[in-house]
Formats: C-alpha cells, structure tokens, sequence
C-alpha cells in the first residue's frame, strides 16, 4: 500500500482506515493471527466499529510489522529498570516525519516559525525515543531551539533572550518542569507556551493533572498547560491546548469500548477504554487498544483519565500469539 494515501483528506477517514485495515489484515502476520483467534471475517468488516484493535501490550513480546522488507529505525518505549519495553519497528520514517510535521503545524504553525526548547532529560539518556527523534527534526527546522538535560539556567537565559515575535514552546517531561518550575529559574512571561508529555517516570510522588498544571501555570506565569499525547506504539500525535482536553491530528481518530468488553467499541460520546485509529501506522497496526481510560466527545475531542487497572489481565489480552 502506497503510505502517501493515508495523508490524503480528500478520501474520508473512514475509508482510508478500512483499506488500511484490508492490507495490513494480510500483511502483518501479528494481526492476521489475532483476527484469526478472535474468529474475524475480514469481508464484513465494513465500518471503523467493526475492526478489531490489537492490544497495546502485544507490542512487547511481538514483531508488529507488515512484510518483510527491513525496517528502518526501532522505537522502544519508555520505563523504569526491569519493564518490558513496546517496540514499534518503523519501516519508513518520512512517514513518522510527514505525521509529527503536519500534526505540530495543525496546533502551532509551522516550525520554521517558532522557537522550540525541549527540557527531556529521562528521554535523552536512552536510545529508541520516538519523542526525541520528533522535536530533534522540529527543532532543526525552527528559528531558534534545542535540547537541554538538566542546564536550567543556560535554558531560562536562552528563553529570556529569544526572539519574542515567534511563538516559543517550552516542552519537558512532567518531572522536569516541576523541577525547574519549583527553582524559579525561568521568569514569569505569559507569552511562553508550556507543554507537558506526561508521567513522573518513577521521579516523585503521582500528582494528578490539575494540581500539576497549577504549580506550572503559577511558576511560568501562564493561562494553561499545553499536553502533548502520544506513545512509541503510534506515529501520530494528540494536543491539548489547556484543561487536559485534546485534540487529534488529521491522521487520528479515538473511539472508546467497553473495559469489561473490549470488542464494544463506540465512535459515539462517552467514557470508557481508549482506542487509537492511527493511519500513520500504515505498515505497523493503524487500530491499537491502549490501557489508557478515558472520555470521548462528539466533536472528536477527549480526555485521558489514568491507565486502567488490572490492565495486564483482562479480556482477550490474554490471548498468546
């Protein structure tokens, strides 16, 4: 299947997922046996309701991959010592790049327009971060950027004296922010945009996502958080612009099931188990059943909830390929 297809808005989402869904049904020996098991008759699969997702957690101890060209890069998930990683083996990465870039530019304009500082010091001390490859092509392209591991002060003065015509992103993971945040190393200036990529990864004490936008909006002197969600396993993105409430790229769709029945899926407004349609996945799995809960709008916007527990045990996960 040509990958520039899944980027083409003049065909409807719906019809874009469900030939990706007949291609990679025959080309990804992962997905095929799971529809197998689950007694999937691919012909009357004629709706986004009616594809069956995979469960994320195969993404540790499978190849998710369609054929068997080589593939280009692997992405590995994120972790404490001891966890099985996701791995999401990437056969073309203009694919990924053709994603992030137009998923960014959708919510913030293009790169070349903005000044991009990433504050990732838990993803720049490991190899395979999908996270990190995205801003490091961001960042080569924006006026002014770059990445820091724990140099607050270098970061608060190249911020202080950036151009302040651009739009500038401040992104970091949760910890990071808070750390800098609670030092006082960066002035107050409501025109910097913040953005969060979730977790404490072991880091402190799980706060929940309002108390952490307040300590960060106070510290920064900023309206809101800006969050970015995505994961190893997609090569789309979603944004949120404040209030934890996001927004999918073009390239994105969420549905939510049922958690005592993963195979009630709805398209509909409501809370439950969070389902990915991502089309950049065309030659991993586009249709991926997170553990992540949460709620999901009429107008396609959503919220993340927290992980669902017991996630490892239930329904058809405990299907072995």
């Amino acid at each position: 299947m040509e990958w520039e297809k899944v980027f083409n808005n003049n065909i409807s989402f719906e019809e874009r997922a469900l030939e990706v869904f007949r291609f990679q049904a025959v080309e990804n020996k992962t997905y095929s046996n799971y529809l197998n098991l689950i007694g999937c008759n691919i012909q009357e699969v004629n709706s986004i309701k009616k594809i069956p997702f995979l469960p994320i957690e195969l993404y540790k101890t499978q190849k998710i991959y369609c054929g068997e060209e080589p593939h280009e890069v692997v992405f590995s998930s994120s972790g404490t010592t001891g966890m099985v990683q996701s791995k999401h083996y990437v056969k073309n990465l203009k694919v990924y790049e053709k994603a992030f870039e137009r998923g960014f530019e959708k919510f913030y304009g293009k790169a070349e327009e903005c000044n991009i500082y990433a504050l990732l010091p838990n993803y720049l001390e490991r190899e395979g971060s999908s996270l990190i490859y995205m801003f490091e092509k961001l960042i080569e392209k924006s006026a002014d950027g770059g990445f820091y591991l724990y140099e607050h002060e270098e970061l608060a003065k190249r911020i202080k004296n950036r151009d302040k015509s651009r739009k500038t992103i401040l992104i970091g993971v949760t910890f990071a922010l808070l750390d800098i945040a609670e030092k006082g190393a960066i002035e107050k200036d409501e025109t910097l945009c913040v953005m969060e990529t979730g977790g404490m990864k072991g880091r402190g004490e799980e706060l929940p996502r309002e108390v952490i936008h307040e300590k960060l909006c106070s510290a920064f002197g900023v309206k809101s958080i800006h969050s970015e969600y995505g994961m190893c396993e997609c090569l789309s993105q979603s944004y949120s612009l404040g209030e934890g409430l996001f927004e999918t790229s073009d390239t994105m769709k969420i549905l939510v099931r049922d958690i005592h029945d993963p195979f009630d899926i709805s398209d509909k407004e409501g809370r439950g188990g969070i389902n990915i349609i991502d089309l950049a996945n065309v030659y991993s799995c586009s249709f991926i059943e997170t553990q992540d809960m949460g709620k999901k709008f009429d107008n396609g916007t959503f919220t993340i909830d927290g992980r669902i527990s017991n996630s490892d045990i239930r329904g058809c996960n405990l299907l072995v390929l």
